[in-house]
């Protein structure tokens, strides 16, 4: 995805294009509380170990951390599990996507954009440990081959 300017990143899931074969990705929106965006904007939040799932037709985002804010007079649970906020017609897309054997939903990232929340949603298959070692091995030939590439001009 490419970065337009009204977009504000508060957190890259970086690890889960190692972990994972990126399917297709999508932007949603998030159900937070006001405590939860004062945290997401201070930047405390860890999508690690997040994942998505559809329960009765809505997709919950779980696993989420993000921290209380410390100057809220009410604090939300950091590790609550948010709704998502897609179209019926989505839903029901990813629906058919995870039935699938072995994909799984993953947020890449959170941002904000034009002051509202989104997650970068994407359907993903899990790697074995062999397939991460061909992925990394491909990409540093790319690398090598671009450097050699590069010395030649």
């Amino acid at each position: 995805m490419s970065e337009p300017t009204n977009v504000k990143y508060v957190v890259k899931n970086r690890r889960a294009w190692h972990d994972y074969e990126i399917r297709e990705t999508l932007e949603v929106g998030i159900a937070l509380q006001g405590s939860e965006v004062k945290s997401l904007r201070e930047g405390k939040v860890q999508l690690s170990d997040a994942y998505a799932q559809i329960e009765r037709g809505e997709v919950i985002l779980k696993n989420l951390h993000i921290s209380p804010y410390k100057m809220a007079s009410e604090n939300h649970d950091p590790i609550r599990p948010r709704r998502l906020l897609l179209h019926r017609k989505e839903i029901r897309k990813l629906v058919i996507l995870t039935e699938q054997r072995g994909l799984t939903l993953i947020p890449l990232s959170i941002y904000f954009r034009k002051n509202i929340a989104k997650v970068e949603l994407a359907v993903a298959m899990g790697r074995k440990k062999y397939d991460k070692r061909q992925a990394i091995a491909e990409a540093e030939a790319d690398r090598s081959i671009k450097r050699a590439m590069r010395k030649d001009y």
